[in-house]
């Protein structure tokens, strides 16, 4: 997680960490997963080091993007940016999920309810249907967690943090 510790988190920032956790963990293929605010900020992302599957597949090829959670934010805010414009323009209602499948891996962006983002980067070889099931489980499980107060904590929590490793 980018928050290594949750011990000054409310329950409910400590249980969104633990499924997020669970989630990369679980679920084969994954390789970094990040929960985006409605207004394209970062509030929650895996660190692809905890999970084995990401570890030897950065070995033997390198894994984007970038390394970093906040480039990963930016990339699932973008693709949910337009595929919302592109859902008004064809009268299609709210857009529920986007998976973009590449020659080395794939990107799946599945809306939460309050407006956030939960986006997934798999391994060329991830079970989309898999990582598509778990990601809806997960939006079932933290849609009516992540609260207004909860998104300011976990982004205040990532900013203590990125201003403590700064140090």
């Amino acid at each position: 997680m980018t928050a290594p510790s949750t011990f000054r988190l409310s329950s409910e920032a400590r249980n969104l960490h633990w499924l997020l956790t669970n989630l990369v963990e679980e679920v084969p293929g994954i390789l970094s997963v990040a929960v985006v605010s409605s207004d394209g900020l970062l509030l929650l992302s895996s660190d692809p080091g905890r999970n084995a599957a990401a570890r030897e597949a950065r070995e033997e090829r390198p894994t984007g993007p970038k390394g970093s959670a906040a480039d990963l934010a930016t990339i699932v805010s973008g693709i949910g940016s337009l595929t919302i414009g592109a859902a008004k323009l064809m009268d299609g209602g709210p857009v529920k999920q986007t998976m973009v499948a590449m020659d080395e891996g794939s990107l799946f962006v599945m809306s939460i309810s309050d407006g956030s983002l939960l986006g997934v980067h798999g391994s060329p070889d991830c079970d989309m249907s898999v990582v598509a099931y778990h990601m809806a489980l997960f939006v079932g499980r933290a849609g009516h967690v992540l609260t207004p107060e909860l998104r300011v904590e976990l982004r205040k929590s990532l900013e203590t943090e990125s201003t403590g490793s700064a140090r």
